[in-house]
């Protein structure tokens, strides 16, 4: 299952570990990946696979708003053909 996973937060130190070290635990990989630094403000959005086998998408988004928690930022997941529907014109 393709997925979108978005950060934004103040920047820090060890973001994108935190996001990738969560996502390897739970089986996915990461297929693209893009990031920014704005004022202080970091952006990053992810292309990702997902392995149901290892950790569906409930598990996942579980594991990523604690990862956000503890960052103090948000991350959100989003199954691609749901973002890409939201996107359409």
């Amino acid at each position: 299952m393709k997925c979108v996973v978005s950060v934004l937060g103040k920047d820090r130190s060890g973001i994108v570990a935190a996001v990738a070290v969560a996502l390897a635990d739970c089986g996915a990989n990461i297929d693209d990946i893009s990031q920014t630094i704005l004022s202080g403000m970091f952006s990053m959005t992810m292309m990702t696979t997902l392995n149901p086998e290892v950790a569906d998408f409930d598990t996942v988004q579980a594991r990523l708003n604690q990862v956000g928690e503890d960052l103090g930022m948000q991350i959100t997941i989003q199954r691609e053909d749901v973002f890409q529907f939201m996107y359409k014109i």
